[in-house]
C-alpha cells in the first residue's frame, strides 16, 4: 500500500467513476484502475463494487475511507510542517470554528493573525461543535474553536464528543483532543422586538426553559451543540418543546427569529448590530452559560502555524479583555 494508491483511491470514492478521477489525479484511466486493483490485491478485499457507469463503496471500502483521509491528511500536515521551518514565511492553517464566533471573535483574532504571518493561508471551516470534533478527529482541521461538552444543559451526560453526535460511530473522542477553555459566554432568549411570538404573550426580561417551552422554539439543525442544550433542558424540566422550525444556520435562526417565526436560544455574542432582537435572560443553573475552547488532537503535534494562531488567539482575546471590548456575557478565562 503506497500513499499514492491511497490518493487514487479516494479519488474513486469521491467521484464514483474512473475515468473522473483519472482527470483529477491527472493519469490514464488504465493506470488508475491497476494501481486500485493492486491495492485491493495488497489488501485482500475488494474496494469498490464495478457497475456500468459509476462504481460504490464495499463495506471494505467504507472502512478504509476515513482511515485514507487521515492518512493523507497527516502527510500533507507533515509537509506543511517542514515547510514552516522557513520561519512561518509559507505554510496553512486549518481553523474550525462555530457560527457564533466567526462573526466577531475569529475575524478580529484572523486580522491580527494575517498581519502578522502573511504567507501563511488561511482555511476557515464554519459548522456546529460536533462536526467541527470530527473534522479534527479525521485530521481535516488544525485546531477548532468548539463548545466544550462538560459545560452542556442538564440532563446531558459525559464531557466528551462522540463520533455518534456527528458522523457516525460511538468512540468517545475525548482521550485524542486537548481542550483549552479561553471565553466563558451567556446564553439568552431572543424574539422579535415590538411584537409577540405568534398568539402566545411576549416574553419578559427573565424566562425559564419551562416558559420558553410555551413558545414556539427555531432551533439549529443536528450537529449543533446548541440544539442539543435546548432539548436536554427541556427534558430535564419535563417538557416537551414546540419546535417551529428547526435544521438553520446561526444567521438564519436569527433571521427566522426577527420575522416572528418564535424564539430562540442564543449565545450574547451574535446580537450585535441585530436591532430586530429583543433579548431575554434565561433563568436557570448550569445550561445558561457555555465555555468555548480551542481543541486540537494530541496524537499529533501541532504546526507551527497552529501554535502562532493560538498565541495569537490568546494574546487578542486578553487585550479585548483588559479593555473591556468584549462583547456582553462575555467573559476570558484563560489563565
Amino acid at each position: 500500500m503506497t500513499l499514492k494508491q491511497l490518493v487514487y483511491f479516494l479519488a474513486v470514492a469521491d467521484s464514483g467513476r474512473f475515468v473522473q478521477a483519472a482527470g483529477e489525479v491527472r493519469i490514464a484511466q488504465p493506470t488508475l484502475s491497476r494501481q486500485i486493483q493492486s491495492l485491493e490485491d495488497d489488501l485482500g478485499e475488494t474496494l469498490f463494487t464495478r457497475g456500468r457507469d459509476h462504481v460504490t463503496l464495499t463495506a471494505a471500502g467504507e472502512t478504509l475511507l476515513p482511515l485514507a483521509r487521515r492518512i493523507v491528511a497527516d502527510v500533507e500536515t507533515a509537509r506543511l510542517e517542514i515547510a514552516e521551518l522557513a520561519g512561518l514565511r509559507r505554510g496553512r492553517l486549518r481553523l474550525g470554528a462555530t457560527p457564533s464566533l466567526c462573526v466577531g471573535v475569529v475575524a478580529d483574532v484572523l486580522a491580527v493573525f494575517h498581519a502578522s504571518y502573511p504567507g501563511i493561508s488561511l482555511q476557515i471551516t464554519e459548522s456546529g461543535s460536533q462536526d467541527l470534533v470530527a473534522d479534527l478527529e479525521d485530521g481535516q482541521l488544525d485546531l477548532a474553536l468548539v463548545i466544550h461538552q462538560q459545560s452542556r444543559g442538564p440532563g446531558a451526560s459525559g464531557a466528551g464528543y462522540t463520533r455518534a453526535g456527528a458522523r457516525g460511530g460511538s468512540a468517545t473522542t475525548e482521550s485524542t483532543l486537548r481542550l483549552t477553555p479561553v471565553l466563558r459566554e451567556e446564553l439568552v432568549a431572543v424574539s422579535a422586538a415590538g411584537g409577540q411570538v405568534g398568539l402566545d404573550e411576549a416574553l419578559g426580561d427573565h424566562a425559564g426553559i419551562v416558559e420558553l417551552a410555551r413558545h414556539p422554539l427555531v432551533v439549529h439543525r443536528p450537529g449543533y451543540e446548541l440544539r442539543e442544550v435546548v432539548l436536554s433542558a427541556c427534558a430535564a424540566a419535563g417538557v416537551t418543546p414546540r419546535i417551529a422550525v428547526e435544521g438553520g444556520e446561526m444567521d438564519a435562526v436569527l433571521r427566522m427569529v426577527e420575522r416572528g417565526l418564535g424564539v430562540a436560544i442564543v449565545p450574547s455574542l451574535v446580537l450585535a448590530g441585530r436591532p430586530g432582537l429583543r433579548t431575554t435572560r434565561l433563568d436557570g443553573s448550569g445550561w445558561t452559560h457555555r465555555t468555548i475552547a480551542l481543541a486540537h488532537r494530541t496524537d499529533v503535534a501541532p504546526t507551527r502555524a497552529a501554535e502562532a494562531f493560538r498565541e495569537t488567539l490568546l494574546a487578542v482575546l486578553a487585550r479585548t479583555s483588559r479593555t473591556g471590548a468584549l462583547p456582553p456575557g462575555v467573559r476570558f478565562i484563560h489563565s
